[in-house]
């Protein structure tokens, strides 16, 4: 028994016919017949019951009382005439005795209507967040959250993780993200950092001496909202392994995640170990994208050269990619959205012309081929009927676009793009270092803590750009759910990886104290990884957004609109922690 409460709104059933029972809830809503008779539905967090006032005396009790408003229901269990099959409670109606007001709502106009709360715009559901939350179809979404950590904590525990939690303040962390300052109030003019990631502590706990550990671990980055990616705070399954190479994390992960997507997913097919691998290289050669979604069947081609001097503007003197789709039967008025969509989302233009069923090029940019139009079928394999696609631009510009092209016309055939499935590949191989697209210097290409592939051999005689790193990306359906890596824990190796990018010792040492101190008393060669909780439910649930998944998200501009986050501060919490504010 809760709060007095015999029985949830979703547990009365026809065998409890005759049951004097108490049950509590929010009055959802109140179908009058007559001043004498009323069908009053009780929702609470479980579900709802259906109460019939048939006396005066029992619906004076509920004159002025709106709808929100908590109420106690005391009364007799009996078998409903009209049956609602769509119910689980369907069978019964409750005939109260006894009405209480809980919880009165003084309100006689909600912002919304509480079931179709996902009609409201983004604004007034995070202000009024915790009515939205009433919505079972919203609830649902953040009770599925619950089930999903509490399954990924039982896996990672029977896979003998342990789970360790790690500061929350700590120093700040060249990450790769802004971070979130907080000030020392007993080191005037210094700060704490909120972490980013609990990447160092978790390779401390490796040189602590303890083999598997985890965390559900909440991770700060002053950064941009997505509709992937919720600004301010995120939460992600952190995880490390003593004495581990990449392949040890790869079971691990295939093992774990899997069948929870297969339980818990909109869609009940996962992909099975192992995963497909696929190198950052051929990533971005065949599909265009470094996190490629694999229910799409279409491949980037490479059309440069067939391209070359046809006397196509765009196409002169770049990188030309090319995607073949067959059977492709959409509209021009189709066609035409998808490269408008496509300039939308890469900022580079998308082309097109079509083979058709009589073997002549037709459509978009064809009057530039007809020159070599045999040129073109051979090189491009096509057959009579086919579409093509096409991006240009330098080479990664060309990559990109051609990868945001293979979504759109994945989305819009039915044939290359599978239904119901989650597919799951692992992006390995990546690249250690690359040259900066702003400072036209080399610079690490993902994580600085990467083992180079090849070791001290291959930092003292490869050209940088050639050398590849022990990093690896887990993706399924076209989203990045995690970096991860083995992990350089060779204090030698560390300090030659940082000076090929013109940082020397002093460097490491004045930035990462800790852990290159640690790695001098003998590390564990140790990998890990932290796939984004946030972006798994995300998948799981079936939703494009981050936010639904999230109980108390933040606005795409880091505000908390229902708490009025972030806020001013008096002056005497100001000095306090020896700051002033100048907003010149």
């Amino acid at each position: 028994m809760v709060q007095s409460r015999t029985h949830t709104c979703n547990q009365l059933r026809i065998e409890d016919v005759g049951k004097r029972v108490t049950i509590v809830g929010w009055y959802d809503n109140m179908r009058k017949v007559s001043k004498n008779l009323g069908f009053l539905i009780l929702r609470d967090f479980y579900g709802t019951t259906q109460v019939v006032v048939e006396t005066e005396e029992m619906m004076a009790k509920l004159d002025g009382v709106n709808n929100e408003s908590t109420l106690s229901v005391t009364g007799t269990v009996r078998e409903r005439s009209s049956k609602n099959a769509q119910l689980s409670t369907g069978e019964i109606e409750v005939v109260p005795e006894e009405i209480t007001v809980l919880g009165k709502c003084i309100y006689n106009e909600l912002p919304f209507e509480i079931n179709r709360s996902k009609e409201a715009d983004e604004a007034t559901r995070l202000k009024y967040r915790y009515l939205d939350l009433r919505n079972p179809a919203v609830k649902e979404k953040i009770v599925l959250r619950s089930k999903v950590v509490a399954e990924i904590r039982r896996s990672m525990i029977e896979h003998d993780f342990l789970e360790i939690t790690t500061p929350i303040l700590t120093c700040s962390s060249p990450e790769g993200a802004r971070d979130y300052l907080v000030p020392a109030r007993n080191h005037p003019g210094k700060f704490y950092a909120l972490p980013q990631a609990p990447q160092q502590f978790k390779q401390l706990l490796m040189t602590s001496g303890f083999d598997r550990y985890f965390q559900v671990a909440p991770c700060f980055r002053d950064e941009d909202a997505r509709a992937d990616r919720s600004p301010g705070e995120f939460y992600q399954l952190d995880m490390e392994m003593a004495f581990a190479s990449q392949e040890d994390v790869f079971a691990v992960i295939e093992d774990v995640l899997p069948p929870i997507f297969a339980k818990y997913g909109k869609y009940k097919t996962a992909s099975k170990a192992p995963f497909a691998r696929i190198s950052y290289n051929d990533a971005m050669e065949k599909y265009g994208s470094d996190k490629p979604d694999l229910r799409i069947d279409l491949l980037v081609q490479d059309a440069t050269e067939c391209m070359s001097g046809c006397g196509f503007g765009p196409f002169e003197g770049q990188t030309v990619k090319a995607i073949v789709v067959d059977e492709f039967t959409a509209t021009r008025k189709v066609i035409d959205k998808i490269c408008t969509n496509v300039e939308v989302q890469s900022g580079q233009k998308a082309y097109w012309f079509k083979l058709d069923e009589n073997g002549e090029l037709v459509g978009g940019i064809s009057k530039f081929l007809q020159d070599r139009k045999e040129q073109v079928i051979a090189t491009l394999g096509l057959k009579n009927g086919d579409f093509v696609g096409l991006t240009a631009g330098k080479k990664l510009d060309a990559q990109k676009t051609a990868g945001v092209l293979r979504k759109f016309l994945g989305m819009a055939s039915e044939k290359h793009m599978k239904q119901d499935c989650y597919e799951f590949c692992w992006i390995v191989d990546f690249p250690m270092y690359e040259i900066g697209e702003e400072s036209g210097e080399l610079e690490f290409c993902h994580n600085p803590f990467s083992m180079p592939q090849g070791g001290m051999d291959a930092l003292l005689n490869k050209d940088p750009l050639d050398i590849y790193a022990y990093q690896y990306d887990l993706v399924c359906n076209g989203v990045e759910l995690s970096s991860g890596a083995v992990r350089n824990h060779d204090p030698e190796i560390m300090v030659k990886a940082f000076q090929i990018v013109g940082l020397d010792e002093e460097h490491v040492k004045a930035k990462f104290p800790a852990m290159y101190n640690a790695f001098c008393y003998g590390a564990p060669p140790h990998a890990g990884i932290a796939p984004g909780v946030d972006r798994m439910v995300m998948l799981i649930a079936g939703e494009e957004s981050i936010r639904e998944i999230i109980p108390f998200p933040m606005n795409k501009t880091a505000q908390d609109v229902m708490m009025g986050a972030p806020s001013e501060v008096d002056e005497k919490q100001l000095k306090d922690v020896h700051i002033k504010i100048d907003l010149k």
